[in-house]
Parts: C-alpha cells; structure tokens; sequence
C-alpha cells in the first residue's frame, strides 16, 4: 500500500523536473543572441530610405537596434576621426570616404559603392520669383541657398554651375553670376531644403531624393544630363567597431534586392543604373 501512495507522487515530480528542464533549454536558446545596438553615421540625405531599412533591418534582426547619426558627410567623417563610437559609415560621395580612408578609420577594400543620386533646383510652392528655368537662378536678385563647398551636395553643385557656364546655353558669366545671388551656405542638404521650404529662400539645390520625399513641400525645376552631376554613395564599417558582424550584416542589407528597393523607392538611382 505504502508504494501505491509514492509512486503517483514520484511519476508527478519527475514530470516537473522535465517540464522544468525543458523550458530552461528554450529560454536559454530564445536569448543566445546577444542584444546589439548598432551606431551608423550617414548623409543626411539617407534619412527617409535608411529610416525605412531600419525597421525592416530590425524585423529581420530582434536582437539589433540601429542608432542613426544623420548630417553632413564632412561633420561625420570629422566626429569618426575624433573617436566617436561608430559602425557604419555612408557619404554622400566617394571623396568623403577617402578621407575616412586616409585617416585610418575605414580599411579601402571594405568600402562598397552602393546608391547613386543626381541634382535638382528647388523653390518654395508660391515661387515668389517666378522662377522656371536653371537659368533663371542667375537673375538679379534672386536669392539662392546652397550647401557650403565642403559638403557633397554643395560640391556638386559647384560642379554643375562650372559646368553650365561651359554651355552656351547658360553663358560663360552663369556661375558668378549664381554665387552672387546665394545668400547662406549650410552644413547639410535637409537645411536647404528646410530653409527653401520655408520661403527663406528663391531657390536652392539638393538631390531628387530630398524631393521625393516631401514632395509637396517645394516646386522642383529639373538640371539637365548634359550639365547634372551624380552622386556616388559609399558605404562601409568603421575599424574600431566593436559589433564587426552585425555592421557587415547591415551592409549587406542595403546592397540587397530589399535594401535597393527601399532606395530606389526614394528617389534614389540604382548605383549600375
């Protein structure tokens, strides 16, 4: 009788131990990845695409959070250089990764091209100048806003003007007589295009992707191929990051079909396109 009375008891406690044994086994596989949080510092004019591969980035990757630093290219290279914690490194154009490169913070054979981007000039939605040509930004008085000559956008914009000044089109004159009418030069490309936005401004120039992502905000009048410049995009880990793998991971991403995808869905160009 007495080996009745244990036996259920017995059967009961080994059926909790198991039950135990088996739930530590699942907790202990479900948290084997390590939480990782990911610091990538890139152009500005990434923002809304990056944003956009985040979340799906994350989905894909529970243990992952991407902390972004969006700004000027020549400002996160500067902040890189200094030591601030960093990853991922994207610049709006290949000479601002050279420098990283240079300095030592980005190996070269790591460097990736991964987008492209092209100019476009914008004005406020009321346009109050009246304006509707390249042209028309070298009229008297027009007040222009661009990016300062250190940041890419403000570099390819140089690049243009020097370039349509070639054109007889524009005239020899075009590009003095643009940098006469420009008002402020920025540190990033969003600033423009705020400034522009705003009606702080007549005109300004920043990428097509800045305007495809708020597209009501300004009036866009197009830069012809004969004198537009393109903006290559790099991409690439930083030496000192501590989190090496997930930083090649989120690479990869944005070089895959649904990275490239999320790009071209903002304005931005396919970098074999």
């Amino acid at each position: 009788m007495r080996m009745h009375r244990v036996l259920p008891g017995l059967i009961a406690l080994l059926a909790v131990m198991t039950i135990a044994a088996c739930g530590g086994s699942s907790s202990t596989t479900a948290g084997s990845a390590a939480p990782v949080t990911l610091t990538v510092s890139a152009a500005a004019s990434l923002q809304e695409a990056f944003n956009q591969i985040k979340t799906q980035f994350q989905a894909a990757h529970p243990n992952v959070t991407i902390s972004y630093n969006f700004g000027g290219s020549q400002n996160l290279v500067q902040q890189i250089d200094q030591g601030a914690p960093v990853d991922v490194f994207a610049s709006a154009d290949t000479k601002t990764m050279q420098i990283a490169e240079q300095a030592g913070t980005v190996d070269a054979t790591t460097s990736q091209n991964f987008v492209k981007n092209r100019l476009t000039i914008i004005t406020p939605t009321s346009n109050p100048a009246g304006l509707m040509t390249p042209q028309d930004l070298a009229k008297p008085g027009i007040k222009v806003i661009l990016a300062a000559k250190s940041v890419p956008v403000g570099n390819y914009a140089l690049l243009f003007l020097a370039a349509a000044s070639k054109d007889p089109a524009y005239g020899s004159q075009y590009q003095a007589n643009v940098l006469q009418n420009v008002v402020s030069y920025e540190q990033d490309v969003k600033t423009v295009f705020n400034k522009i936005s705003l009606g702080e401004g007549d005109a300004g120039i920043v990428y097509t992707s800045d305007v495809a992502a708020q597209k009501t905000a300004v009036n866009q009048i197009a830069i012809p191929d004969s004198v537009n410049q393109i903006a290559t995009y790099p991409i690439a880990p930083i030496k000192t990051s501590t989190h090496m793998a997930v930083a090649q991971q989120f690479i990869a991403y944005v070089l895959s079909a649904d990275g490239q995808k999320v790009l071209q869905q903002w304005g931005f160009m396919p970098i074999n396109g």
